[in-house]
């Protein structure tokens, strides 16, 4: 009597994590969305295992099979593309679980934005560039956005951002961030369906981003880096520099002036 969620990663089956992977496995009942998991995922479900598809259902749907559950006693696996704490409902389907009496249990997974990061190899959080990475979705799609959580609003603090279910709408994306204060030069990655076997990973700016998702006819399942840490090369991290000490290391006494100097 319990439901486990599951995160599967950003698509390739061999990111999916070695506890997600036990979960599957042990489930007598597998739930996952066909419109946004990659069916590899399930060659870990047993056999006899039920497999529903729960990209067609609501959840009020969901929850009838977790009811089942409860009454049965039997283990769910729900499967949520990416990491379940990103843009996963996962918050009303545990109050649903609660409500019912189900034990429960949450499996992180890779999530999209940073198998974008390591598609084009390169760090998002660069010393002396950009030291934060703000996740969030261009306002005016299906879900409400809180007033104050607008692309212009987090584009003033000139990090590194990845954006999420936002290709439908490039072109107003584009002038929200040049409007929040980034140089239309600004780098940009645009990934789709990274690590699936049709990856497509592109490189622009703000300025070319509304041409490049439209050229490529992009609108669903696509992300986007934005911010100077996409170009970034040649800065050092001070954790690994001599002037630098911790519990393990001691500081060399002339790297460390000068570190200190330069600060």
């Amino acid at each position: 009597m319990r439901v486990v969620f599951v995160g599967a990663g950003p698509g390739a089956a061999d990111l999916l994590t070695l506890r997600g992977a036990a979960a599957i496995a042990a489930a007598d009942v597998v739930i996952w969305a066909a419109s946004l998991v990659h069916p590899d995922v399930l060659a870990h479900a047993r056999p006899n295992a039920r497999i529903v598809d729960s990209a067609a259902l609501t959840l009020e749907q969901t929850r009838a099979l977790y009811e089942e559950a409860a009454r049965d006693g039997l283990t769910v696996a729900r499967i949520h593309s990416g990491d379940p704490s990103l843009w996963g409902a996962l918050a009303e389907q545990l109050d649903a679980c609660r409500e019912l009496g189900l034990d429960t249990e949450v499996i992180p997974g890779v999530s999209s934005f940073t198998a974008a990061a390591a598609a084009v190899q390169r760090e998002l959080t660069v010393p002396e560039v950009a030291q934060s990475v703000i996740l969030t979705r261009l306002e005016g799609g299906k879900t409400p956005m809180p007033q104050r959580e607008s692309i212009r609003a987090f584009a003033a603090h000139g990090t590194t951002m990845a954006i999420f279910l936002s290709a439908a709408r490039s072109g107003q994306l584009a002038v929200e961030l040049e409007a929040g204060g980034y140089p239309p030069e600004t780098p940009v990655v645009v990934a789709y369906q990274v690590t699936w076997p049709d990856e497509l990973v592109l490189h622009c700016t703000i300025r070319t981003l509304e041409e490049t998702v439209k050229a490529h006819r992009l609108w669903k399942h696509t992300l986007f880096l934005v911010g100077r840490a996409l170009e970034q090369s040649g800065t050092r991290s001070h954790l690994y520099h001599p002037g630098h000490f911790h519990g393990h290391r001691r500081a060399d006494p002339a790297a460390r002036a000068a570190l200190r100097a330069r600060r």
